[in-house]
């Protein structure tokens, strides 16, 4: 199984942006826990801080054999409706995930522009939401193979 694992802007930051928040892990942490953690899936790992970027990444997977997305889009999450529209074109299921819990944070955080073009939002899980996230994908997958 192919899943590109995109994460937004300031996302790079991991484990020194607002640890109490955040947590401890980098980036590069949570990236080799889901490789060692599943090594039945192939990722693909994309971080970037601008909004093109995001959207050139999402639509790369149109055509290719990619089965799934993980998609942290930072602050984007909220007002990016260009990263909206290229995850709805796709024909593939896409999760969104935040470490944090963004209903118990800010006002303007708890609107997320991208959920429902989503196949599930998971918020507040912390790094574990990246794995919750793969377990989705792994399980539609899964239920679609039986499908056939």
């Amino acid at each position: 199984m192919n899943i590109l694992v995109i994460n937004g802007p300031n996302l790079n930051l991991l484990g020194t942006r607002e640890p109490g928040v955040y947590g401890s892990q980098t980036l590069a942490d949570i990236e080799h826990e889901l490789t060692v953690r599943y090594p039945e899936a192939h990722f693909t790992f994309f971080q970037s801080n601008h909004e093109g970027a995001i959207v050139d990444a999402l639509q790369s997977t149109i055509g290719k054999e990619f089965h799934g997305i993980v998609i942290n889009g930072g602050a984007f999450t909220h007002y990016s409706y260009a990263i909206r529209d290229a995850i709805s074109m796709l024909m593939i299921p896409a999760v969104e995930v935040h470490i944090s819990n963004i209903h118990l944070r800010e006002e303007f955080r708890r609107h997320s522009v991208t959920a429902p073009v989503c196949a599930a939002q998971l918020s507040g899980f912390g790094s574990n939401g990246y794995s919750l996230a793969v377990e989705m994908l792994l399980y539609h997958k899964s239920s679609q193979t039986k499908k056939n």
